[in-house]
């Protein structure tokens, strides 16, 4: 038997200390900035697609797995599971985001709208816009609640019909998934640079958020085998998430420079202008943002014993994590806000969402055991090496 997790009131207490100082650190930055409402939903935007993107990440690496009938996930398959079960909470903020679409998104001021604009407003309206978003966030979270619910069924029952119906589920979602995974990011991000597109921005924004997603699950691995708990997980099962960590952060890497590359060398103004305003008014962050993603985590975890080494991993996941979160307000601000800002309200409202993120995890992670013990493949998890 493997020692359950148990939400403590200490535990409890500082994650509600997050979310309180989060949630002062922004009314105050709200209070300082109500001259400038698109800077306020620009943040509840930023937020809430960030972590929601992460939550349907980690519901994306168990599914792949499940799908892959892998083996060693099994040992840490609950944390990305509760990871998931933000999803219906992230999908609220972003219903949020719905109330302030005229301070985000240009093409949502019908009166006003140019040549190309009129020519795209079958697709960029309100109303067919908030009809997408909420179809998204209903779909997602239906698929990783029923998801969950029969995996909980797993744990007092060991049919194999309940296995066998996780990878239907499992089917169900990676089919839908990979149309909104890109969809969702043509609409929520791309489209606040309404007279630019790319064909790589779907793949681009699921790889930061898949990749973000690992980087968080071995954060909070991290924190629960300091508290006692999934010390089951070994060097194999750390050098896996490792890999993952280290071969996403590459094919990030690779996205980001095939996309550039492109618009560079074709030169024409209404794709470089996406570029332009990046470098021209976030110069710093836009630079640092390939080397935090991409150099980092590559010089750190290119040795095979940092993938193994849950120190390193740590400082890598940290790195990539806050990285991400840099990545994604660089596809938000330029073309929202317009220039550099950051502050009270950008650091308050991503410490409140992520200590909401944090409440929600804990408590879905201690409603299960911390493994699926009745996994056909559990024990094989204990039963591979990575000889590379």
């Amino acid at each position: 038997m493997y020692k359950s997790f148990e939400f403590t009131k200490k535990i409890r207490s500082i994650v509600l200390a997050i979310i309180a100082i989060g949630a002062v650190l922004s009314v105050a930055g709200i209070a300082l900035n109500l001259d400038h409402t698109h800077r306020i939903w620009a943040n509840v935007l930023l937020n809430g697609f960030f972590f929601t993107a992460i939550a349907m990440g980690a519901a994306f690496f168990v599914i792949v797995h499940v799908l892959g009938e892998s083996g060693w996930h099994t040992a840490v398959q609950r944390i990305p599971e509760a990871m998931s079960m933000y999803v219906p909470f992230g999908g609220v903020v972003m219903l949020l985001v719905l109330v302030g679409m005229h301070d985000i998104y240009h093409w949502s001021h019908t009166e006003h709208l140019d040549e190309i604009l009129q020519g795209k407003s079958p697709y960029l309206n309100p109303i067919f816009f908030s009809v997408r978003t909420v179809a998204y966030i209903l779909i997602w979270s239906m698929l990783v609640m029923w998801f969950r619910k029969v995996s909980l069924k797993t744990d007092t029952n060991s049919d194999i019909r309940l296995f066998n119906k996780q990878r239907t589920i499992a089917g169900i979602f990676i089919v839908i998934f990979a149309v909104t995974s890109s969809t969702s990011a043509w609409d929520w991000i791309m489209s606040i640079d309404a007279h630019w597109f790319s064909t790589l921005f779907g793949w681009y924004i699921f790889v930061g958020s898949f990749v973000s997603s690992v980087a968080l699950i071995i954060i909070l691995l991290f924190i629960l085998r300091r508290m006692g708990y999934m010390q089951h997980v070994n060097d194999e099962h750390l050098h896996d998430l490792g890999k993952y960590l280290f071969g996403f952060s590459i094919f990030w890497a690779y996205l980001w420079v095939s996309q550039y590359l492109l618009i560079w060398y074709s030169n024409i103004p209404e794709e470089t202008v996406y570029y332009v305003k990046r470098m021209e008014d976030f110069e710093g962050i836009f630079y640092a943002n390939v080397l935090i993603n991409f150099l980092a985590p590559f010089l750190i975890l290119m040795a095979r014993g940092t993938k193994r080494n849950l120190t390193w991993l740590i400082a890598a996941s940290i790195i990539v994590f806050i990285g991400h979160w840099i990545d994604t307000y660089l596809a938000i601000m330029p073309g929202s806000i317009g220039h550099a800002d950051f502050g009270i309200l950008e650091i308050g409202m991503t410490v409140l969402v992520l200590g909401i993120f944090l409440l929600i995890f804990f408590r879905n992670f201690a409603k299960a055991p911390v493994v699926p013990e009745n996994h056909p493949f559990f024990k094989e998890s204990f039963d591979y090496d990575n000889i590379r």
